[in-house]
């Protein structure tokens, strides 16, 4: 059984990490996005080769081996903050279907 304690700890929590879940997910887009722009650039620097040899050159890098592991890190901590907020929902959405059950019985 869901508590009312928990009921409120989970909507707390729901509250409390909006701004933050959604800082996670707008830096992961931007670094999703960001992914073609620092590819671009790194292939705008070697326009003498032909586009497969630039694209090998970006993909080398340290930039854009660098920029990988940051969306790595981006995409772990927009998932985590998904599955935390997540969790919090369904002990809510478990909470009301308890509470919908109590009811049924008493009729």
């Amino acid at each position: 059984m869901i508590s009312d304690e928990q009921l409120e700890r989970a909507l707390d929590y729901l509250r409390d990490t909006a701004e933050a879940a959604a800082q996670k997910r707008a830096d992961r887009l931007y670094l999703d996005d960001y992914t073609r722009v620092l590819r671009a650039t790194v292939m705008a620097e070697h326009l003498a080769e032909p586009v497969n040899a630039q694209e090998r050159y970006a993909h080398c890098d340290i930039r854009y081996r660098n920029h990988l592991e940051a969306l790595k890190i981006a995409i772990f901590e927009d998932e985590k903050a998904r599955f935390l907020r997540e969790a919090a929902a369904v002990k809510i959405s478990v909470w009301q279907s308890q509470g919908a059950n109590e009811r049924a019985q008493k009729i």
